[in-house]
């Protein structure tokens, strides 16, 4: 069975620094790549940032650009999310995805960023 499971998240100041993290299970991590969303209330899932099964690509959302680095260690079956320069825009629930199926995203529960002073 395919899990993720997401943790990092919390309260901090804007222009502080947090690092999320996904622990995957279930599947040939090293196999696929992996994506960073976010949703804040009231808004639609945001695509912000993306790695290749190796690592060596990425991509990011505009809005995150600069600021966040998506990295990933297939070893231990986890990708990261340094999020640095935080704004309070940033403020969402963060889910890490995988689609062992093209078109079919598999979530983890989320972790809760909060970015207020």
């Amino acid at each position: 069975e395919v899990r993720l499971a997401e943790s990092g998240g919390a309260l901090v100041q804007p222009g502080g620094s947090l690092r999320l993290s996904c622990s995957a299970s279930g599947f040939t991590f090293s196999n696929y790549t992996m994506r960073w969303f976010r949703q804040a209330v009231g808004m639609k899932r945001e695509l912000i940032a993306t790695i290749s099964n190796t690592g060596d690509i990425k991509h990011y959302a505009d809005s995150v650009k600069g600021r966040f680095t998506i990295s990933r260690h297939n070893a231990e079956n986890t990708v990261f999310l340094q999020m640095d320069s935080l704004k309070p825009d940033d403020t969402a629930v963060y889910y890490c995805s995988v689609q062992i199926i093209f078109g079919i995203d598999r979530w983890g529960q989320g972790t809760q960023v909060t970015v207020s002073s």
